[in-house]
């Protein structure tokens, strides 16, 4: 099986938490959002990342997420998870 990758973005805070705005996961096929959160937290120890994570809104491609379960939500080798933290303001 070929190898391929799923992007993360961190917006704001999440971007702050994790001192970067992106990462790259290598992966062999589909994996889920809960498992993407794993190896975020993993890659970004001692970080504040996991609770920052807790709350954001996330959005795999442009789909949001937030009222899915994380466990059943699959991302597929190419595609993009964004995570955005709660915006103060209007």
């Amino acid at each position: 099986m070929t190898s391929s990758v799923i992007t993360v973005r961190y917006w704001a805070g999440a971007k702050a938490a994790a001192g970067t705005g992106e990462d790259v996961f290598d992966v062999t096929g589909p994996i889920t959002l809960q498992e993407v959160m794993v190896r975020a937290i993993g890659r970004h120890p001692g970080t504040r990342l996991g609770d920052v994570l807790a709350i954001c809104s996330t959005l795999v491609e442009d789909r949001p997420t937030a009222s899915e379960d994380a466990a059943e939500v699959q991302v597929q080798p190419g595609q993009t998870v964004q995570f955005l933290p709660p915006f103060a303001g209007g």
